[in-house]
């Protein structure tokens, strides 16, 4: 049979359809592409991929720019193309095959005259098709062929036809494909032998960068992360780009335009109702308008939105035309971001007050399914606040109002909730928000009022061993426990930690698994009471609980809460080293979760801010301090507000202000009880404020008033009686202290404690003429000192120390950390009897000088994070400060500087 040929005699096809209308020649012409379009040349080499793949398909949504990349690609000039617009009132077989054979002598593939043409528009013979695959077959150059819209062609039978003309043709015909929805071909078979070309939807999105260059096209001029913002919000739709673009043309300020415009008002509107929305069946117009008001959903809910049972072969079918309807896997699709918010706009216009109660059987659907935050979500956005307050109080999910994750949106969520709604659910929620915010006097009020309407609910039938209500009354006890803690009342907490480890016998376990925030949050409150109390070893054993607990970021914050109340233990039992560890791993808790860093209470940077004074670090000391204040969480419990007191009262007192340190010492903190050593450290500082005014009787007599065994307070004293000409008096306090250490009931006594007690028997000794001794204990302090980098104990001793740290004995072990070493030339030492240079003002901290180490053996910041188990971050605040400190811009110059200093 002969071959078709692109130069021979006239054409034999007719220049009239099957049903004798003419042929409709705009239907074989390459879309002309407007002056803003922007070529693509990712895209266009991928469908450069057509010319070795028989099929070639791309698809997308309605205005994706799958016509304009075909039409641009094929009119590049190099190769005929022939171009066949489908046509959705012209599905019969006849007219089909009649036009195809049209489309490929309008571009030049002249067909002689015994392939023939269809005189049926219903059908076609099997002869001309196989007439045809012959002559495209017997080609030396195939023939392309682009069939644009296609979706139009529903009829299974023009599919079959096609794949047999394309399988028979072989090399002969490239055939394009550029369609809505996946064409009926057996496509699996192409791609298992990779004779398929795909550019689907995700490829044809423009890119932030793409993006900008189409609107500079449009004339204007934004930067990529507008763009970017935009594109995020068209998810790349090439149609709704340019509208936008055309939109802001005429606004006087098109950047902010693009941030902002409402979509229900603009030409994308009009586009998607039109050639979405339109096309659909009435049932799937509903469907999608009933499911505007949901982020992601799947059939069963769907379903429970529309009150029929179709929602899966109505969304199957959706997703299947790209219908902007995009499906996530596991049966759950999603909208179009532009297409959600126009139908939810329409949704509004067309059903007035039907979006309540969609919100609400959402709410009910996703209640019973087990997801929460979008029960909660669409039980707000429904306006009932008994139901989405119960809701939360019945999944025990309270704590979550505390944790950090969500408490902002949580507290959010629950700022509509008026007066109108009661129930113990709302009452609870509104006492956990008081509480939260510290408002003792309110979130006690509605606490109180949810206890009666639950003990009444109790007395029912119904209520007697309800597992919502065993839920209600545990997330009573949590709030009991907060209560308690936020007041200082020991015997309160101890009360609703007894209660609650009863309720949780009643509660199913795996509420309990679900949420393990709220076992954590109820050992940091107890913890933080018995504290308080200064029942150390049995706040220690509840803090640890909290330490312990599992559950990642959920638990997070209270296990940061718990470590820096264990670090402020440590550092009032005087383990100032223990104490920074504390608390800068209680940093890194929230850290690596991202949380925000005024999540907790900051007791960990108060900690820091009296480890820091202790070492002399004075200007890092008020950092910290600043760091808690600037903090706008609203967590002031008792142990706070003193933690606060006694590190700024002891910032002020090292920096010689006494009358501040004097008004700083006296906090304002109400509480149910007295803390001892909150009061024992409060007349520490004032003590010694009077003492550096020279006043140490008065020092003497407040330390007396502490009633019983706290031996910082018993140095103090020791120390003040010795200012007051009492040596004997002194030395017989001290045998309750001694130096090697003993504390009392709660353990033994840190270097905090010890070396301060061994200056004041050094300084004793070095008052009766017993030099040797002297120089004996002060050494022992030293050697105490240097592990902790203990500075203040010195600078606070008084002239009598400086001549013994001149002399040879402790001016090494003195050297580089608390005065500088000798200079890097050998400068020959001073004379036994001259005084050594004062005391550094300000060295490393723990941290910073552990970062200094594995600087020295030249570790990269990540590794020096991963082996200190800290952040990244963390690493480069502590590698700025040891700059700062050392006087120097790079890594070299910092190990060097402290190899100077002996640091190293």
């Amino acid at each position: 049979m002969a071959g078709l040929e692109e130069n021979g005699p006239e054409p034999t096809t007719s220049c009239a359809d099957p049903q004798g209308d003419p042929f409709l020649h705009t239907r074989f012409v390459i879309p002309a592409r407007p002056a803003t379009f922007l070529r693509r040349e990712r895209l266009v080499r991928h469908l450069d991929q057509a010319l070795r793949t028989p099929l070639t398909m791309v698809s997308g949504a309605a205005g994706a720019g799958k016509t304009l990349l075909a039409a641009d690609w094929a009119a590049r000039g190099d190769r005929p193309v022939a171009w066949l617009t489908n046509d959705a009132t012209a599905q019969g077989c006849g007219m089909f095959w009649a036009y195809f054979l049209q489309a490929l002598s309008a571009s030049g593939v002249h067909l002689p005259a015994e392939v023939g043409s269809p005189a049926d528009a219903s059908r076609v013979d099997q002869t001309l098709l196989t007439r045809l695959a012959a002559g495209l077959g017997d080609r030396d150059r195939p023939v392309i062929v682009v069939l644009d819209e296609y979706d139009r062609v529903t009829a299974p039978e023009i599919a079959e036809q096609l794949e047999f003309v394309l399988h028979h043709a072989g090399r002969g015909m490239r055939l394009i494909l550029v369609t809505r929805t996946e064409p009926l071909l057996p496509l699996h078979r192409y791609r298992a032998v990779g004779d398929m070309t795909e550019i689907r939807a995700a490829e044809l999105a423009f890119t932030p960068e793409e993006a900008a260059a189409l609107l500079e096209r449009h004339g204007l001029r934004v930067p990529v992360s507008a763009a970017r913002a935009l594109v995020e919000r068209t998810r790349g739709w090439a149609a709704g780009l340019r509208l936008c673009a055309l939109a802001a043309q005429e606004s006087p300020d098109p950047e902010t335009y693009l941030k902002e415009f409402e979509v229900d008002r603009t030409t994308v509107a009009d586009f998607l109702l039109a050639e979405v929305l339109k096309r659909q069946s009435p049932e799937a117009q509903d469907l999608l308008l009933r499911v505007s008001v949901l982020d992601r959903f799947g059939p069963e809910l769907a379903n429970a939105l529309t009150g029929r049972t179709d929602a899966e072969s109505v969304l199957a079918g959706l997703h299947r035309e790209n219908a902007f309807v995009e499906y996530l896997g596991h049966a759950r699709y999603r909208l179009h971001p532009l297409f959600g918010e126009i139908l939810h706009a329409h949704l509004r216009m067309r059903s007035p007050g039907l979006e309540p109660e969609l919100h609400r059987r959402a709410a009910a659907w996703l209640r019973d399914s087990g997801s929460l935050a979008e029960t909660l979500g669409h039980g707000a956005a429904a306006g009932d606040w008994e139901f989405t307050a119960g809701a939360l109080v019945d999944d025990l999910a309270i704590g979550q109002l505390f944790t950090g994750l969500r408490s902002d949106h949580l507290a959010e969520l629950f700022s509509g909730m008026g007066p109108e709604a009661t129930s113990p659910a709302t009452d609870l929620v509104r006492a956990a928000r008081e509480l939260a915010r510290s408002d003792l006097d309110h979130g006690l009020a509605h606490l109180r009022h949810a206890e009666q309407s639950l003990a009444a609910e109790e007395r029912t039938p119904a209520g007697d061993g309800s597992p919502g209500l065993a839920a209600a009354r545990l997330s009573c006890a949590l709030l009991e426990a907060l209560a308690a803690r936020l007041t200082g009342s020991p015997a309160r907490a101890e009360t609703a930690a007894e209660t609650a480890a009863e309720l949780q016998q009643e509660v199913p376990a795996q509420l309990l698994d679900a949420h393990p925030e709220l076992a954590a949050l109820l050992s940091t409150h107890l913890g933080s009471t018995r504290l308080w109390a200064g029942r150390f070893e049995d706040a220690s054993d509840a803090l640890s609980t909290a330490v312990a607990c599992s559950g990642g970021a959920s638990t997070a914050l209270p296990r940061e809460e718990s470590l820096g109340h264990l670090a402020l233990i440590d550092y009032l039992n005087g383990w100032p080293g223990k104490a920074e560890r504390k608390a800068l791993a209680a940093t890194s808790e929230t850290e690596r979760f991202s949380l925000r860093e005024e999540s907790g209470s900051g007791i960990e940077l108060l900690v820091l801010a009296a480890v820091a004074v202790d070492r002399n670090e004075l200007d890092r000391a008020q950092a910290l301090l600043d760091a808690a204040a600037d903090s706008h969480h609203g967590m002031r419990d008792p142990v706070m507000r003193a933690g606060r007191a006694l590190a700024t009262a002891r910032l002020l007192l090292a920096r010689g202000e006494t009358h501040a340190a004097l008004e700083a010492a006296e906090p304002a903190v109400a509480a149910d009880v007295v803390s001892p050593w909150s009061k024992a450290h409060t007349a520490l500082v004032t003590s010694a404020a009077h003492l550096a005014e020279g006043r140490p009787q008065t020092a003497v007599e407040l330390l007396q008033e502490v009633p019983g065994d706290q031996p910082a307070c018993v140095v103090g004293a020791a120390r003040a009686q010795l200012a007051a000409g009492r040596p004997f008096e002194a030395l017989d306090l001290l045998d309750r202290v001694r130096s090697e250490g003993r504390a009392g009931p709660e353990g033994r006594a840190g270097p905090a404690l010890t070396v301060r007690a061994s200056l004041v028997r050094a300084q004793a000794a070095d008052h009766a003429g017993d030099s040797a001794t002297a120089r004996r204990l002060v050494a022992h302090a030293l050697h105490e000192a240097r592990r902790e980098r203990l500075r203040r104990p010195f600078l606070e001793a008084g002239p009598w120390i400086r001549p013994l740290l001149g002399t040879v004995p402790l001016r090494g072990l003195s050297e580089g950390w608390l005065t500088p070493g000798p200079p890097p030339c050998a400068a020959p030492r001073t004379r036994q009897g001259d005084q050594p240079p004062p005391p550094v003002v300000e060295e490393l901290s723990g941290r910073e000088h552990d970062v200094l180490e594995r600087l020295a053996q030249m570790m990269s910041t990540e590794e020096i994070a991963a082996d200190l188990y800290v952040s990244v971050n963390t690493v480069k605040t502590h590698l700025k400060s040891v700059y700062r400190k050392l006087s120097v811009n790079r890594r070299h110059d910092a190990v060097h500087r402290a190899r100077e200093l002996r640091l190293l």
